[in-house]
């Protein structure tokens, strides 16, 4: 079961807060990573957005391939995208 803390940072005139040094840690955040907000039961909540590149997971087949076809077809789209 996860320890519930509760923990206060202050809006500042831009409104914008900082977020305390060990919820950062315990979620794995750093700069550059972004964060959503949902209210949920009129409670503001906030997660960590996971990496999107894990979204298409086991998306890309992979395989033996004929890099001459596949370099000819590459070429035919491009002469179409210019007609």
């Amino acid at each position: 079961m996860e320890e519930k803390q509760a923990m206060q940072s202050l809006i500042t005139s831009k409104y914008q807060t900082t977020i305390p040094k060990s919820i950062r840690e315990k979620l794995k955040i750093s700069i550059h990573d972004a964060l959503e907000w949902k209210i949920e039961n009129g409670k503001v909540v906030v997660y960590p957005v996971q990496k999107r590149f894990l979204n298409y997971k086991n998306a890309v087949k992979v395989g033996p391939g004929d890099i001459r076809t596949d370099i000819e077809q590459a070429r035919a789209q491009q002469v179409e995208k210019y007609r």
